[in-house]
């Protein structure tokens, strides 16, 4: 349409004909009565030989025996000038035999339009390639801690085992499988980590066990589970940590790594379940029944209840007292009834299943944990997590939608 180097101007004229013409009549047209009109300077033959003025580009639509359509001229020339020969172009009163009206729609100025598509781009640029330049105070400090623990990772014993840095002073450890996991959990800032690097338990990570407080937190996969068969074994582990199953410690969030060790699970529990032969997954308890699958315990019928406790048979206390969860577990089954026990498996007190509803709340903070041989609600997860207990073990669990973070449930 025009030279956009050279063009300043683009004149927008607006064509209206009685009858059907073409675009050689509009041009003819306007060569034609505009001829001497301006003057020789203003020649539209030699403005446009010399480059001042461009081609005339024409578009039309004829229909109903009438024309209309669009025309455009560029324009080099000073505003004025521009001006003048728009003006010129609207004493046309007729395009080849029709009568005709020439308008001028408007007169745009090329160079404000690219000026403002300089600023568009500008502020596009702006936005685009600046935001990742410049770090946040935060974001800085974020970076140095982060490489500062990734640093920090060392290495112990003979074997020369991948650990968290205060895994040798701290009074309780967690024992991983492997580099890639200490190093993911000094992200996080956990850094009283060692890993075994392997199904054969070095025996440095034996003996730390065996000194400290000690949790096992391996990957949910058939390769975490053999690591921690043995450990068991070999190792004085005090709890244990489940990753989701077919998932990674390495690959969990810090969110997930940390939920995970608060709803660690008493290592007699998992001997219980290995002896057992039965799976460890099952330990990895998620709950994700519907609200409306089941009646909960709690809201059950008094008859039901009452049902429970008749259903329940007695049973004679061992001659050695139990002194684990594990044990407790065992003894309860075929009970109907509930047992409280504090932290050390301690026996706190015995109930029918609607006595412990009532005594639930009364309980003190040396309460840990529930084993109980019945279903358990949603109300009773509920006032448990409330007192402060880590642990709920029970037959069945049923019309539960919400478990509270830092509570267990134990299927018996």
């Amino acid at each position: 349409m025009y030279l956009s180097d050279t063009t300043k101007y683009l004149i927008h004229i607006k064509i209206e004909a009685e009858g059907v013409v073409e675009k050689t009549d509009v041009v003819g047209a306007i060569f034609g009565q505009t001829e001497g009109l301006l003057g020789e300077d203003m020649d539209l033959r030699d403005l446009q030989r010399s480059g001042r003025v461009g081609r005339i580009d024409v578009t039309l639509t004829s229909k109903h025996g009438k024309t209309s359509g669009d025309l455009y001229i560029a324009s080099s020339l000073d505003r004025a000038e521009t001006a003048i020969l728009a003006a010129a172009l609207e004493t046309i009163e007729r395009i080849g035999p029709c009568v005709s009206r020439i308008s001028v729609e408007g007169i745009e100025d090329l160079r404000a339009i690219k000026r403002r598509k300089i600023v568009d781009r500008a502020k596009e640029l702006l936005m685009e390639s600046f935001d990742e330049v410049g770090l946040s105070t935060n974001e800085i400090l974020a970076e140095v801690r982060e490489a500062s623990r990734v640093v920090k990772i060392t290495a112990i014993g003979d074997d020369r085992l991948p650990a968290g840095p205060t895994v040798l002073e701290s009074d309780a450890i967690i024992i991983l499988e492997g580099r890639a996991d200490v190093l993911n959990l000094l992200r996080c800032g956990i850094k009283n980590t060692v890993a075994v690097e392997g199904t054969k338990v070095p025996e440095i990570v034996a003996e730390l066990s065996r000194k400290k407080n000690t949790t096992v937190f391996v990957d949910g996969d058939r390769g975490g589970d053999l690591i921690l068969k043995e450990l068991l074994q070999v190792a004085d582990v005090d709890f244990v940590a489940f990753s989701p199953r077919g998932r990674s410690v390495e690959d969990m969030t810090r969110k997930e790594i940390i939920k995970s060790l608060r709803n660690k699970v008493p290592a007699d529990v998992v001997r219980a379940q290995v002896a057992r032969n039965e799976p460890l997954s099952d330990l990895v308890f998620e709950i994700t029944a519907p609200e409306d699958e089941a009646e909960p315990a709690s809201q059950a019928s008094p008859a039901v209840q009452e049902a429970e406790v008749l259903a329940a048979e007695e049973k004679p206390e061992p001659r050695e007292a139990i002194s684990s969860v594990e044990g407790h577990a065992d003894y309860m089954k075929g009970t109907g009834r509930a047992r409280v026990l504090n932290s050390d498996a301690v026996i706190l007190g015995d109930y029918t299943i609607k006595e412990l509803e009532d005594i639930l709340p009364k309980l003190d903070s040396d309460a840990a944990g529930i084993i109980m041989d019945a279903s358990c609600g949603q109300k009773l997860v509920d006032s448990a997590y409330k007192k402060g207990l880590k642990y709920i073990a029970a037959r069945e669990f049923t019309g539960i939608v919400h478990r509270p973070a830092g509570i267990r449930l134990i299927p018996l």
